[in-house]
């Protein structure tokens, strides 16, 4: 658990003391992309988080109000994941950062009609996303 205070009060370093690792925008990529929202799916994913990170990265996410954790209706020892409006609000980061990957790494995973919408009509792919995660929630 991180408690610590802010080094500046820079916009950027208050990103960077929330996301200033991979791990944490790949557990918001795939609660915003993936469909994951339990523990086990995060902990699958094809980067193999390793627990202990993992449930720390949950921790500071929850902290910071960029997702919730809710006791899962169906498997009441489960936990459900989701995005908060702070954390749906880093969906145009997100998708920028994938544009960006897509246009420099030769080996992306990125699916090309997803790039392509976002490059012809970013606002509408954007409006379209948020409208399914607020739906979610």
């Amino acid at each position: 658990m991180r408690k610590t205070g802010r080094k500046s009060d820079c916009p950027i370093n208050y990103a960077m003391e929330i996301f200033g690792d991979r791990w944490t925008f790949l557990i918001v990529r795939d609660l915003m992309f993936k469909n994951k929202s339990h523990y086990n799916d995060f902990l699958h994913a094809e980067e193999k988080m390793a627990t202990n990170i993992l449930a720390n990265r949950l921790q500071l996410l929850e902290e910071n109000n960029i997702i919730i954790k809710e006791i899962d209706p169906t498997h009441g020892s489960k936990w459900i994941y989701s995005l908060t409006p702070k954390g749906i609000d880093l969906l145009p980061l997100l998708v920028e950062m994938i544009v960006w990957s897509a246009k420099h790494d030769k080996k992306t995973a990125a699916d090309k009609a997803f790039v392509k919408k976002a490059l012809t009509n970013r606002e509408k792919l954007l409006q379209e996303i948020n409208a399914a995660l607020t739906a979610k929630n």
